[in-house]
């Protein structure tokens, strides 16, 4: 009888393992074809002033990008940009807080623009410390300073997921700009998946896995987006589960804001095609 147990087990977990290695293997899906709507904007604008990228040294030793716009007075911001993009996607707002007298850092996030290899980070919640060391640097230069983080679209949810967590006294205000707060937020439109392809199969395999202590392929990519061909040098075309997982706000993003122990301004526009 024993021993028909224990084949039984072994059957079922022989099922279990091939039915989770073809999730990985197999749940996957093309990027969505270029999304003009959100990249030809990007395209009008006129870089010719773009600040020269400067660099931190986070905990782990690496040399992270930023750039920077000097302000003239106490108050100061931390831009960060959304999905698949970085610094020079914020360089508008940037260039306007700073004609406010507003002093600006836009960092390239950890696994985007000049801020190590495209689509990946060493762990899940390194881009909060990234962020946490980030602040070090600016609060020697601005010990006074009354500093806002302000995100948009993934990097607004990504906002309100350091407001909520451990690092939220770091800033003074938070403001999320559009933030994605997908899948399931009633913010989200229908077509969202126009710009990202989500490998939903994938995602809970390595998510599973994740629960029984096995964290080996979390470096697979499980999103792409709607990026331009020949634009991924300057461009983050897919994420990794660890990267994806730490780009955005926590699954519980109501708490996120409940929790938030500073003020939050949540800003969103009647017209955004997606949010």
């Amino acid at each position: 009888m024993i021993g028909r147990v224990l084949a039984a087990l072994a059957i079922v977990g022989v099922v279990a393992v091939g039915a989770l290695a073809g999730m990985i293997a197999f749940g996957t899906k093309p990027a969505p074809p270029p999304l003009a709507s959100v990249s030809d904007p990007f395209k009008r604008i006129d870089y010719s002033d773009l600040p020269p990228i400067e660099t931190f040294r986070a905990r782990d030793g690496a040399a992270l990008a930023y750039r920077s716009y000097p302000g003239t007075g106490a108050r100061v911001a931390v831009l960060i940009h959304g999905s698949a993009g970085g610094s020079p996607g914020m360089h508008v707002l940037a260039k306007a807080l700073q004609a406010a007298g507003v002093t600006v850092y836009a960092p390239d996030m950890r696994g985007h623009g000049a801020s190590g290899p495209h689509g990946d980070i060493a762990y899940i919640g390194q881009l909060d410390d990234d962020l946490a060391d980030l602040m070090q640097s600016i609060r020697v230069r601005h010990p006074q300073g009354a500093v806002s983080l302000i995100g948009f679209s993934a990097g607004g949810g990504f906002t309100l997921r350091v407001a909520g967590g451990p690092y939220g006294a770091l800033f003074d205000r938070y403001v999320a700009i559009a933030p994605a707060l997908c899948p399931g937020a009633p913010t989200c439109r229908p077509g969202g998946d126009s710009w990202v392809a989500v490998y939903v199969p994938r995602i809970i395999a390595l998510r599973i896995l994740g629960h029984l202590g096995v964290h080996w392929f979390e470096g697979l990519t499980v999103v792409a987006f709607a990026v331009q061909p020949g634009m991924e040098n300057r461009l983050t075309a897919a994420y990794s589960a660890r990267l994806a997982a730490s780009f955005k706000a926590h699954d519980d993003y109501v708490a996120d804001i409940r929790q938030g122990s500073r003020p939050i301004a949540v800003l969103a526009g009647r017209a955004d095609e997606l949010f």
